[in-house]
């Protein structure tokens, strides 16, 4: 009779090349399951959220055709209309399946990690979630107001013929900027628990920091209007003050704790009992076999 023999699951999570490839493979194939059951509702759902898309270049006086009636937004080309149901099906997908692609990579990389780590990532991605989407509302808020700014130098007598692309990556251009910038307290923070990056050097280096998030809010805001630059410039200013606050707040509730080596020279043993740990494995190397 053969003998079947299971192996004891490693309590580290280390597993041999070929069964990591498995599971990488296993978890794609859900991740991709859930996104193509996501995108079939995306599909189903994109009228009201066309709808909710458009509203901010529907609500200005300068979206209307010459009659005052119609929001005027145009396709080029025939298979145009297609693709932009394609595609902003996919990116709610993308956003509705997010729950379970999430959870498929978490279940990938938690076994490597220690029970500490794990911890502070689900403290990380519950604290990311909703800057990211504050974020997005708040780009959400003022796309209206570029618009109005720049469609505002259009003559009376004049239509603005808009192209649905251009106008739909505009406003994916908005969300994503806002929503990734707002991610950057939670970098300052994991930098201070690492070590890397303590509360001195953010002191130190704040005016320069401040100019660069300025300069960044310039730069990245596909609308080049003052408005939209302060509207996320000033609100991430805030968050990285907040930041430093707990990297200040860390750093004093790390000195506080005691250090074992203070007051040792570099060529100083450290305090331990070395002793008892040789005669701990004299002990074992004669106990027999």
């Amino acid at each position: 009779m053969k003998l079947m023999t299971r192996q004891a699951a490693d309590p580290e999570g280390r597993m041999p090349l070929m069964d990591h490839l498995r599971e990488l493979r296993n978890r794609l194939i859900k991740a991709m399951l859930a996104l193509l059951v996501g995108t079939v509702i995306g599909w189903i759902f994109f009228n009201p959220v066309w709808d909710f898309l458009k509203e901010p270049y529907c609500a200005l006086p300068a979206s209307k055709d010459l009659n005052g009636q119609t929001c005027s937004l145009v396709v080029n080309g025939i298979f145009s209309s297609f693709f932009l149901r394609l595609k902003i099906a996919f990116i709610l997908g993308l956003v509705v399946s997010s729950p379970v692609w999430l959870f498929q990579l978490w279940a990938f990389v938690a076994p490597g990690l220690y029970r500490k780590e794990r911890r502070w990532t689900y403290v990380f991605m519950g604290a990311s979630v909703p800057l990211f989407f504050v974020g997005t509302a708040l780009a959400y808020i003022t796309i209206d107001r570029g618009l109005s700014l720049f469609l505002g130098f259009v003559p009376d007598d004049v239509s603005a013929l808009i192209t649905v692309d251009h106008y739909l990556g505009y406003v994916l251009a908005m969300l994503l900027v806002f929503g990734l910038t707002f991610e950057l307290p939670l970098f300052v923070i994991i930098l201070n628990m690492a070590g890397v990056l303590s509360s001195n050097r953010i002191r130190r280096s704040q005016r320069m920091i401040i100019f660069g998030i300025f300069v960044f809010s310039a730069v990245a805001t596909p609308s080049p209007d003052p408005f939209s630059m302060l509207a996320l410039a000033l609100p991430t200013v805030l968050l990285f003050e907040v930041a430093a606050l707990l990297a200040f707040v860390n750093d004093r509730r790390r000195a506080r704790r005691p250090d074992p080596y203070e007051g040792l020279a570099d060529d100083e043993a450290s305090p331990l009992d070395l002793e008892k740990i040789d005669a701990e494995l004299e002990k074992g190397e004669s106990s027999p076999r």
